[in-house]
């Protein structure tokens, strides 16, 4: 048996370039989910709420991200890898270093569209640019290395962001892609290889990505718009016309386009279409839990942002460690048995968490306090377990997925189902997420209401100091916080 052979620098220097040009991406929306309660405070908006304006800039990034995945990646291998995946970089940290210096939630959200856009031409490009890169067993060694580092980033990601904004700013969990891009730019340009599909044919369908935008962010911000401004204001009916009618037109151009955003014929397959629509759902599950977990127990419970961010550690971890044990054992006995049981027991978690009770004691994470290491009682009881669940039913579910996706279609036709898939993943968050503010909002205010009658909670500025799942303003009476302690508890319950 030979040796294996030892990766040059060049190859090494690939592998960190794509790794950390692929994990900025995708750590945004972890590490940006500790920053909001703070970015919250600190940002005023002339026009939205606090949770209104933290919703769009949570979901502000995946819309433009999921429905330019597609297109990106056609770009990058019609007119190039590396040029392609190089402007991502560029992209990523001026919009980051625009988002970090923001001076209102505007321009924040503004500046996260435009994020999500430039992480679009990043994520297609990396395992591109490993498959031109290596071969053989080196590529599989390649892989490896990105996908623990992927999984290592998850992990210490939203720790590292808790200890940046807990120390420094919330602008820190933004202005840290900034070197991280830079460092990144000039070994992409003098090491990648310029890599491109040369018989690749037809144009990119951009009226496609910009209807699923109309479509997604229509149906999302005028649902949100609608419910913070009790439906008084036209703008969100003619958002949800908007995007009502582009739901409408978007299939129909499928059909009809000559090189469409996702071939149609790809719906033939019912195990393609059952796949995505599963993705759907349970990935809209995943992300708002992680985003109204770290609200919640951040603006309502109290933690600090280092603890915030290692709450959830323990799932990460269990995801880490058993998706490729389960990914291979969906490959001997089939992933549909998986695809079951680890949704049922994701939502087992959801139920465990959903108790955690308005007493629960908060974990103050102090690193230069040894005595603070320990997690409080409040987190062992109400969160571990419920963690524990949520990341051992991921595990069981992910890679059994991707083995149900890929093995739905034509080999030729692998790249367009994963790429519609991760796309796919993006978008549940949003649609999804838009129903959940209307629920909380509402079992917010009107349990507000029942407590504190006196309080008009329809007023712009109640509602700048009473915002659900946020820590009220520094202003409000001893009855008000503890009045909207006990709803936001409730509310997360929903």
């Amino acid at each position: 048996m030979t040796a294996a052979k030892k990766m040059t620098a060049r190859e090494r220097w690939i592998i960190t370039v794509v790794i950390l040009g692929s994990a900025i991406v995708f750590l945004d929306t972890s590490v940006v989910s500790v920053a909001l309660p703070r970015m919250g405070r600190e940002l005023e908006s002339k026009i939205f709420g606090v949770l209104e304006a933290q919703s769009y800039v949570y979901n502000g990034y995946l819309l433009t991200l999921s429905a330019l995945l597609i297109p990106a990646g056609a770009l990058s291998d019609r007119y190039g890898r590396k040029k392609l995946f190089v402007a991502g970089l560029v992209g990523f940290g001026v919009t980051s270093l625009l988002c970090g210096l923001a001076p209102s939630m505007e321009t924040i959200i503004v500046a996260r569209l435009f994020q999500g856009a430039a992480g679009a031409f990043l994520v297609p490009g990396s395992l591109a640019i490993l498959t031109n890169a290596f071969e053989g067993e080196q590529r599989g060694r390649a892989f490896g290395l990105w996908a623990a580092a992927s999984g290592a980033g998850v992990i210490l990601g939203p720790v590292l962001a808790g200890v940046l904004i807990n120390s420094v700013s919330w602008r820190a969990a933004f202005l840290i892609n900034v070197p991280l891009t830079a460092l990144a730019l000039y070994p992409a340009i003098r090491h990648i290889e310029e890599s491109r599909d040369e018989s690749m044919e037809g144009s990119v369908d951009w009226m496609g990505s910009l209807t699923a935008i109309l479509a997604v962010g229509g149906l999302t911000f005028g649902t949100i718009r609608g419910q913070e401004q009790n439906w008084q204001q036209p703008v969100a009916f003619v958002a949800l016309i908007i995007g009502a009618v582009a739901s409408i037109v978007f299939p129909m151009m499928i059909l009809k386009r000559k090189n469409p955003l996702i071939r149609p014929e790809l719906f033939r397959s019912r195990n393609f279409t059952v796949t995505n629509i599963s993705t759907l759902l349970i990935y809209a599950s995943i992300y708002l839990s992680g985003y109204l977990a770290s609200l919640f127990v951040l603006g309502t419970l109290g933690y600090n942002e280092p603890a915030a961010g290692l709450s959830g550690a323990i799932a990460s971890l269990l995801f880490t460690a058993l998706s490729t044990k389960f990914g291979t054992l969906a490959g001997r006995y089939g992933p549909r048995w998986f695809m079951t049981v680890g949704p049922a027991i994701l939502g087992l978690g959801l139920l465990l968490l959903a108790r955690v009770p308005a007493e629960s004691t908060p974990w103050i994470l102090d690193f230069s306090d040894p005595e603070t290491f320990l997690p409080s009682r409040g987190y062992l009881v109400d969160f571990l377990p419920g963690f524990a669940l949520f990341g051992l039913g991921l595990a069981i579910f992910v890679a059994p997925l991707t083995t149900a996706l890929m093995t739905s279609v034509p080999s030729k036709s692998a790249g367009a189902a994963s790429a519609f898939n991760n796309a796919i993943s993006r978008v549940g968050p949003q649609l999804a997420g838009a129903l959940i503010f209307v629920a909380i909002t509402a079992s917010f205010y009107s349990g507000l209401a029942e407590r504190l009658p006196e309080l008009n909670v329809s007023d712009d500025s109640v509602r700048r100091n009473l915002s659900p799942l946020n820590t009220p303003a520094s202003s409000v009476s001893e009855r008000e916080l503890e009045a909207a302690r006990a709803e936001s508890v409730k509310s997360f319950r929903i």
